[in-house]
This record gives C-alpha cells, sequence and structure tokens, in this order.
C-alpha cells in the first residue's frame, strides 16, 4: 500500500541550501531558478533554519530593504524533521495536524538527507482510487479569495497572510489571473515594487468544473506545470479553487474516514467475538449433553456442569484423569481398541456405551467423540458429548410392551396372541396335535361399570385376569382381547373333552364373588372354544369360531361353554351380514318402517294412546323381526342411530296427523339404555319436538326396569325432566327384571306395563300369575299409577283381567300393530 511507504522514497534530495548571511531576494532567486519551495539555512553542516513560500507572505514589498536582509532575520526555525522510515500516510496526517508544508528528512544523527512538501505527497501517497472517486467540489476551497487588479502588492501578500491562503484569483479586466506564494518568491527575487497586482498575476488562469473528477484536475495540473485551478459552475461562475494542497487535504479526511471506520469495525469484531465466545461458554454450561475436553494423551482438562450432573464427578475429581475413570467393566479391551481406530482414522466415533456414575450406578449413554487437529494436521485434543439414554431405552421397552401386551391387565393383545397362535399351529401341524381357542366373555359387565364406576371395573378386570391365569396350565397362554373379552390358548390337548374340562374350571373360577373395597359382587362368563384341525387351520378362523360359540353360549343362558359347530358359522355370517344390512339400511332409510299399536281403556274401549314399533323389511332377508334386529343393533352399537330414526318418524308423524285433520293420541316409543343414558337426551327430545311444532303430551316413553335399576338417581333426575317437559313415562315388562318395589314410589313413573307372560298364566290354570298381577296392579293403584296389561290376545284373558285393577289394553285381541295411515284410518277421530 502507499501509504504504509516510508517517507525516504519519495523525498527531494537534492536540497537547496544556503548560509545564513545570504541575502533574502538571493536566497528567492535560487528558488525561483530551481522552482522549489524551500531553501535550508545551513550553518557548516547543520540545519539552522528554514525559509519557504509561504514565508514570502511576511515581506514588506513597499520597503525595497526588506528583500535584501539576511535570511537568517525572516527564516523559520526550529526546523522539524522526520526519519526517513515514516509512513507516508503518517506523514500526511502529520501536515494536516501541525499546518506545515515542508518536513525535513534527517537521520539518526540530524544530517539532513531530503525534505518532503505536501505536492510529494499527493503525486505518491496512491490517491488515484480516491481522485477516480471523487469530484472537484468534494476538494475545492470553496469562496476562494478574489481580488481586484489594482491592489497593490503588499496589500495582497498582507491578505494572503490574513485568511491562510496559498493563492488568490485575480481580476484583470474582463480575465481572471491567479497569484500564488510562489509568485511572491519570484517578486522577493525581482524586487519589482509595490505594483499593481494586475501586472504580475498569472494568466490565462486554468480552470475546471465542479462535477469534474479530481483525477482529471490533478493532470491538469501536472500535465501543465502549475499549482491552482479555479473552479467553475455551470455558468461560468468562480465557486472554488483547487491546490495541490486541497487534494491532500481531502484524501487526508478520506484517510481518517477509513480509519475510522477500520477501527469501529475492528472493535465491532472485538466485541462481537467477546459476544460470541461468552455465548459458548454459556452454551456449553447449560447444554443438557455432558461435555468433555481432554488433551491428546486423554488427560480431562475440561468438564461442564451437565457432566457433574449425570456422572457425579466434579471438574476438580476429573481433571487431569482419563475418562477411564467411567468404565463401567461391561466393554471388553476389544471394543475400546475399534473405538480408537476409528477416531485415529476418521477423526470421529459414535456409539451407544455403558459407563458407570461415582455412585456405582450404571447407565447407558450416547457417546460422540471428535478429534481436534491443529494447522499441521496433528491431534491436540479430544472433545467428547454423550446424553444419558438408560431412561430412554426403557421407554422404548415399554412402547414395545404396549405394542405388545394390555396395558391394563400385562397380558398379550390381540396382536402377541395371534403371533403364539400362528406358531402353535405350526408345532401342532408338526406334532400332529389339537389346540384349543377358548373365547372368554364376562357376563354383565357393563353393569359393573355402571353401577360401581369405571375404576372398579378395572380393578374386576385384573382379578379376573389373575384368576384365569391361575387357572390355566404352564404352557398355556391367556390375553386380552380388549373390553371385557379374554381369550386362552390351550396347546397339545387330545380330546376336545380336556378343552371342555378347563372351560369348566374357568367358569368355576369367575363364578366365585370379587371384592372391590368393602363390596363384594359376582360376575359370570360365557367361553365359546374351537379346535385345531378340527375346526379350521387358520389364525382367523379359529378366533372367529370361537367367538361364534361364546355368542351361542350367551344367547343360551349366559355362564356356561359351547364348543363350535358348523351350524353356529352359518348363524354368525348371517349375523354379520345383517348387521351390514342394517348399517346400509340405516344410511338410506329405505325398508324401516314405523307401526302402531293402539292401547284402549278396558273399561270403555276408548282408544287411549298408541306405542310406536320398528318394521324392517329387506329384499334380501325379508320381514325382520324386531326380536332379532333390535339385539343385533344393542350389539354392534346401531341402537342410537337406530333409536334416533325412530323417535324422529313418531314426532313427524304426529305433525302429518296434526295438518291433516286427524286427532292422534299420545304414542309411546322404547328407548335403549344406551339411549336413555346419553347426557343430551332431554335436550334433543325437546329440540325435535319444537322443531315439528309437536305438544309434548303427545310423545311418551317406555323403559324397561334394567336400565334405571344401577343408577337410581341419576334415571330419576332424567325422568322428572321429561315429565316436566309434558312426556309420560311407562316401566315396560314389568316384573320381568330387577324388579324392586321401592324405586316404584322414587321414580316419577306414570305406568306400569305388566309383561305378557303374567297375562298368559291367567288362562293357563296356574295360580301364581294371578297372586303376581294382584299383587302388582294392588300396589300401582295404591301408588296411583296406570296399569297397562301387554299381550292381551284373547277374549278369556280380557274377562280374567276384570278382577284387576288394570286401566288399559294392549295385545293382538284389540289391535294389531299396523301402518301410520291404516292406523289413523281405523282409529283416529278427524277434526
Amino acid at each position: 500500500m502507499p501509504q504504509d511507504l516510508p517517507i525516504e522514497r519519495i523525498m527531494q534530495t537534492g536540497l537547496l541550501c544556503c548560509s545564513p548571511r545570504t541575502p533574502l531576494c538571493e536566497a528567492a532567486a535560487r528558488m525561483a531558478e530551481r522552482c522549489c519551495s524551500s531553501v535550508l539555512v545551513m550553518e557548516g553542516d547543520a540545519v539552522v533554519g528554514i525559509w519557504t513560500e509561504h514565508d514570502s507572505l511576511q515581506v514588506d514589498f513597499d520597503e525595497p530593504g526588506a528583500v535584501r536582509v539576511p535570511i537568517a532575520q525572516v527564516m523559520s526555525y526550529p526546523v522539524v524533521s522526520l526519519p526517513p522510515s515514516t509512513p507516508i500516510g503518517e506523514a500526511a496526517m502529520r501536515f494536516a495536524a501541525e499546518n506545515r508544508r515542508h518536513f525535513l528528512v534527517a537521520d539518526a544523527d540530524g544530517r539532513p538527507l531530503g525534505i518532503v512538501s505536501q505536492s510529494d505527497v499527493v503525486l505518491n501517497q496512491g490517491l488515484e482510487p480516491y481522485l477516480r472517486l471523487r469530484e472537484v467540489r468534494a476538494a475545492m476551497r470553496p469562496e476562494p479569495v478574489i481580488l481586484d487588479g489594482g491592489l497593490s502588492l503588499r496589500d495582497t501578500a498582507s491578505t494572503m497572510q490574513a485568511a491562510t491562503c496559498d493563492a488568490v484569483v485575480v481580476r484583470c479586466g474582463d480575465t481572471l489571473g491567479i497569484l500564488t506564494e510562489r509568485d511572491l518568491v519570484r517578486f522577493v527575487a525581482r524586487h519589482p515594487g509595490n505594483t499593481a497586482i494586475r501586472e504580475l498575476a498569472s494568466r490565462p488562469l486554468m480552470s475546471v468544473r465542479a462535477d469534474d473528477m479530481l483525477i482529471h484536475a490533478r493532470d491538469l495540473l501536472i500535465g501543465h506545470h502549475v499549482r491552482h485551478l479555479v473552479v467553475l459552475d455551470e455558468d461560468g461562475a468562480v465557486v472554488g479553487l483547487l491546490g495541490f494542497g486541497d487534494m491532500l487535504a481531502g484524501a487526508e479526511q478520506l484517510y481518517l474516514a477509513d480509519l475510522r471506520d477500520a477501527l469501529e469495525k475492528r472493535d465491532q469484531a472485538l466485541a462481537q467475538s467477546r459476544r460470541n465466545l461468552q455465548l459458548a461458554e454459556r452454551v456449553i454450561d447449560s447444554s443438557l449433553e455432558g461435555i468433555i475436553i481432554t488433551d491428546a494423551r486423554t488427560r480431562i482438562e475440561f468438564v461442564n456442569p451437565a457432566f457433574t450432573h449425570m456422572t457425579g464427578y466434579s471438574l476438580e475429581e476429573a481433571l487431569g484423569r482419563t475418562p477411564a475413570m467411567l468404565s463401567s467393566g461391561r466393554h471388553d479391551a476389544t471394543f475400546y481398541r475399534h473405538m480408537w481406530d476409528d477416531l485415529q482414522a476418521r477423526g470421529s466415533w459414535r456409539g451407544e456405551i455403558w459407563n458407570r456414575r461415582k455412585s456405582g450406578q450404571l447407565y447407558l449413554e450416547l457417546l460422540t467423540i471428535t478429534a481436534i487437529r491443529d494447522d499441521d494436521g496433528q491431534i491436540t485434543h479430544f472433545a467428547a458429548l454423550f446424553n444419558d439414554i438408560t431412561h430412554l431405552r426403557e421407554n422404548e421397552e415399554r412402547v414395545r410392551r404396549l405394542a405388545y401386551y394390555d396395558a391394563l391387565t400385562q397380558l398379550p393383545n390381540r396382536r402377541l396372541l395371534e403371533d403364539r397362535l400362528s406358531l402353535a399351529i405350526r408345532h401342532a401341524h408338526r406334532q400332529t396335535q389339537r389346540l384349543a381357542v377358548i373365547f372368554i366373555d364376562l357376563d354383565h359387565f357393563k353393569q359393573v361399570n355402571d353401577s360401581l364406576g369405571h375404576a372398579a371395573g378395572d380393578e374386576l378386570l385384573m382379578q379376573v385376569a389373575r384368576r384365569l391365569s391361575a387357572h390355566l396350565r404352564e404352557d398355556d397362554s391367556l390375553a386380552r382381547l380388549g373390553g371385557d373379552e379374554f381369550i386362552a390358548l390351550l396347546p397339545e390337548i387330545e380330546t376336545p373333552e380336556e378343552a371342555a374340562c378347563v372351560a369348566r374350571r374357568l367358569i368355576e373360577a369367575i363364578r366365585a364373588p370379587f371384592r372391590f373395597g368393602n363390596r363384594e359382587f359376582r360376575v359370570g362368563c360365557s367361553l365359546g372354544i374351537s379346535l385345531y384341525p378340527d375346526d379350521d387351520t387358520s389364525v382367523e378362523g379359529l378366533l372367529h369360531h370361537a367367538d361364534a360359540a361364546m355368542y351361542r353360549a350367551k344367547q343360551e343362558g349366559r355362564n356356561t361353554y359351547r364348543l363350535f359347530r358348523a351350524d353356529m358359522h352359518a348363524h354368525d355370517d348371517r349375523r354379520l351380514a345383517l348387521e351390514s344390512a342394517l348399517r346400509e339400511t340405516l344410511e338410506t332409510g329405505a325398508g324401516l318402517d314405523v307401526h302402531y299399536q293402539p292401547l284402549f281403556d278396558r273399561d270403555t274401549g276408548r282408544l287411549c294412546s298408541a306405542e310406536a314399533l320398528m318394521r324392517w323389511r329387506h329384499p334380501a332377508f325379508g320381514d325382520l323381526s324386531p326380536t332379532e334386529f333390535i339385539p343385533l343393533a344393542e350389539r354392534s352399537g346401531l341402537i342410537l342411530p337406530l333409536g334416533e330414526y325412530l323417535l324422529h318418524r313418531v314426532v313427524e308423524q304426529l305433525r302429518i296427523w296434526r295438518s291433516t285433520g286427524f286427532d292422534p293420541v299420545p304414542v309411546a316409543v322404547n328407548l335403549s339404555a344406551r339411549q336413555f343414558w346419553q347426557r343430551d337426551l332431554v335436550d334433543w327430545v325437546c329440540a325435535e319436538l319444537e322443531a315439528q311444532e309437536v305438544p309434548a303430551e303427545l310423545l311418551g316413553f317406555e323403559l324397561t326396569e334394567s336400565t334405571l335399576f344401577d343408577k337410581q338417581q341419576q334415571a330419576s333426575q332424567i325422568l322428572r325432566e321429561l315429565r316436566e317437559l309434558g312426556c309420560t313415562v311407562a316401566i315396560d315388562d314389568f316384573g320381568t327384571g330387577y324388579s324392586s318395589l321401592s324405586y316404584l314410589q322414587e321414580l316419577p313413573i306414570s305406568t306400569l306395563k305388566i309383561d305378557r307372560r303374567f297375562i298368559q298364566s291367567l288362562t293357563d290354570g296356574g295360580r301364581g300369575g294371578q297372586a303376581i298381577l294382584a299383587a302388582v296392579t294392588g300396589l300401582a293403584s295404591e301408588l296411583g299409577l296406570q296399569v297397562v296389561a301387554e299381550g292381551v290376545e284373547t277374549q278369556a284373558q280380557l274377562i280374567a283381567l276384570e278382577r284387576f285393577p288394570v286401566h288399559r289394553i294392549q295385545g293382538f285381541l284389540t289391535g294389531h300393530p299396523v301402518a301410520a295411515d291404516t292406523f289413523a284410518d281405523n282409529w283416529l277421530i278427524g277434526r
């Protein structure tokens, strides 16, 4: 860089010297002749002073003797010198700071070597980039001193000295001239006296535009051997003056600005470096990963707080030791040799390793070791980062267990059972043996959940799992499919009777009472058995057939077992087909219809109300009995949409009857347990009635005793809300469930419907049915409840009922269930 060059490379070595006694005019003449800007005053070999162009401003040109005095009287001293190694940039800054035009260059002993001026710096400082990028206006002296040509030389020199300028513009008639300090030196040599400056000014004056580039102005100065240019604006008016000193001053400002910018950037870089270092330290200290830094011989130099937290060793305890302090003893020498071979070859190693804490506890860590090398590629340090992944592996094991084991009972789940059954089938095939699959389903488990809560239900399932496991053979497997369904796998059995024996043993185990807290309760179970290879040879087939056999056991009395038979397969296929058909039918509504069966006053024969009954006709299965598809809907979860469909159709039909001129009677709808226990049942009923603009008094509901028995308090609240809405509520099939006389006075019901079996017993000759009927009707009468006799099919039954306080009759004797139009035509009265 030019600014870094020493000034000895640009100094003028041909020094102009004179003695202290040399007349001033003679010294000036030498300067003019040599075109020098200064003369050194020497006494022998010593420099005693200097006289420069700028000193010419102090000469009194009105006094002829002023130019003939010895130079010693007007010289400047002492002379400021610079060593020859001074950089050009530093010299430029000192020119500006000390307001000087010249510096003597002297060696260490003070002997003069040369002289350097501002012009030398401008010409040699390497300012071309600056001059090429800046316009003249950036460096010119604005508003230069402009003097009238008639002014005397002495006054001009005084003006220049007062204005501290080295040149002035002179008006010479219609032209402009210039008078500089160098001109004054010539005048000192020629002593023209106090002459008007128009006679002395140099002209014509060279000019540049303010928007010209400085490099152009510099080339003009050098090319024409002049030291100043006048600056003109677009209109030709003088707006400035430009010389070498002005260029140097502008360059110095640029240099200072660049220096300040460089220093600021350096300070910012240092501050950023400190911040990054502090941030790195904070990151390392707060890192959740353990960090170890060792030297090339693996001696520990640094550990972070996470290392201490995970291992128990402090920084002081670890310093100077090797990571072998953490060795668990689980890995042999071969393991560590391979680790260090990888480190040397690839520069890093990553893997899982067992280590030991200070307390002696083992833990598994995921470790990454990196070799740190210097510029020559030599390893200087090792950095190790590790995480304790013991809990992670434990969690993965728990997740694996969740994938194959039931979370509640810890028994194998369906996935693991199918794997075991598949293996057992292959083994049985090779050994030509039988195996059995027992499908176990608890009876009335939902009642336990509803009455005692889900916590009790979970406890029951765990106790059931323990009992079942305790009554199976060592090689048998027990799995939980979900809910209250279990599967037992019995390999290596000889005869079906062996499986039946196990099934009976399991039933007896479940039959024993269970305890939950201070409460004791009983449940039963229904079992289905399928055999390999008798019933099927596939996993899916054996499970499917065991399920079908269990379903048959439930149908045929519960708390028993059944072996799979071929006719069960056909029945199960029909059940699945019916369920699929019912789903499709509920989506379209095609084939579903509502029939209405009338209820009459026994004494007057007046139509009192009706019961809505669902009917289903399918294109493939024909007319299906409610006793077949209603239980199917209960088991498949379709009872809710089916019940919603029924209620909507009934309310809509009541609206149609009213709008077409009929006077409808109240219609009762049967509610399943799942419908009744919906949280928004009452709101939904209210919304349906409001949407169809049907009075609530025209709608009633019938429920079985089992729906209300388990949670009487909650049931009472729902029934009360329905009664407050205006709907009637009846207990259907009374006497066949968990009849409790106490709840009759607690629940807000209005009607009892006596089951048809008691009505049929009236004409069978038995007295038991009559006694029950007498007790129930008498109690209902005392409680103010209406009594409805269901299933009245003969005149004899109707006559027999005359002895009992029965209010209404329902049955085939008085009217079959019929479609809505037929019901209206037969029994409703038009307005």
